[in-house]
C-alpha cells in the first residue's frame, strides 16, 4: 500500500514531533510512504472565520496534490473533518467536486486508518505510564471516532489507561473561536484540564495537537504535573519514553 502523508500545518509548525513519530509507526508497519512537499494548509482556520473564497483556492490545491493518492494519512481528526466533510461546502467547480467526491473516502486519520482500514491495533509500542485520553471534539463528533484510539492504547505495552468520568467536552481551543473569544475558551480548558487531572495521568493523549497544546497551557495555569502527548507519539515508542 502506498500511502501519502498529509501534514497540517498546525503540526508542521508547532508539533514536527507529532509528524516525525507518524512517520516512524507507519515505517514500522512496513508501509510505502510518501509526502508531497507542495501540500499546504487544508483552509479550515479561514473556513471556519468565514473566508469560503480563500478556503475554496486551498481546497482546490488539495484536491490536485492528492488525487491520485492511493490513501491519505494524517495526524489529526481536525483537518481530516475539513477535507473529508467540509470541502463540499465550498461549491468547488463540478469537475472538482467529483474527484473530492472520489477522493474522501481514501483520506483517514491515523487512528481510524490503522484500526478500520488496516485491522491493526498491536504496533508494538511500549509506554510505561498512566494514560488518559481526550476526545476532540471534530476527531469525535465530526468523525465519530470513539473507540479506535482506545483499542490502540489498551494495546500499548506497559500503559495504564485511566477511564475516568469526565466525558466528552471540549477543550475549548474551537480554532479561531480561541482567538475571537480568548476568556470564554481558557475558562473551558481549565474546566476540562481540572476534570482529567483528576484521574491521577501522567499524560495526557489524543489525536490532534491543537486540542494538546491548548490543554497543556491550561494543566500550567491550574498548577496540574499532566503533561500533553500526541497518540502518534506513544503509538510510535518502543523505549518507555515519549516520542
Amino acid at each position: 500500500m502506498k500511502v501519502f502523508l498529509f501534514v497540517p500545518c498546525l503540526v508542521d509548525q508547532a508539533a514536527p514531533e507529532t509528524a516525525r513519530a507518524t512517520v516512524r509507526l507507519l515505517e514500522r508497519l512496513g508501509l510505502d510512504l510518501h509526502f508531497d512537499r507542495r501540500q499546504t494548509c487544508c483552509g479550515q482556520a479561514i473556513f471556519n472565520a468565514g473566508f469560503r473564497s480563500h478556503a475554496r483556492r486551498l481546497a482546490r490545491r488539495f484536491i490536485r496534490i492528492f488525487a491520485d493518492a492511493e490513501v491519505v494519512v494524517a495526524p489529526s481528526g481536525s483537518c481530516v473533518s475539513m477535507v473529508t466533510r467540509h470541502f463540499g461546502e465550498l461549491n468547488l467547480p463540478p469537475a472538482e467536486a467529483a474527484e473530492w467526491e472520489a477522493l474522501r473516502g481514501r483520506i483517514f486519520e491515523l487512528c481510524a486508518f490503522l484500526v478500520d482500514r488496516l485491522g491493526v491495533t498491536e504496533v508494538g509500542a511500549r509506554f510505561p505510564h498512566r494514560v488518559s485520553y481526550h476526545a476532540s471534539c471534530h476527531l469525535l463528533r465530526d468523525l465519530g471516532i470513539r473507540e479506535q484510539p482506545l483499542r490502540l492504547l489498551r494495546s500499548v505495552e506497559g500503559l495504564r489507561l485511566i477511564e475516568g468520568d469526565w466525558g466528552d467536552e471540549c477543550c475549548g481551543f474551537g480554532g479561531v473561536f480561541s482567538a475571537k473569544y480568548p476568556g470564554l475558551s481558557r475558562s473551558i480548558a481549565d474546566r476540562r484540564a481540572r476534570a482529567l487531572s483528576g484521574g491521577g495521568a501522567e499524560f495526557i493523549t489524543g489525536a490532534d495537537d491543537s486540542c494538546l497544546q491548548h490543554l497543556q497551557l491550561a494543566f500550567a495555569r491550574i498548577g496540574s504535573p499532566q503533561r500533553t502527548i500526541h497518540i502518534a507519539s506513544i503509538l510510535a515508542s518502543g523505549t518507555g519514553g515519549p516520542g
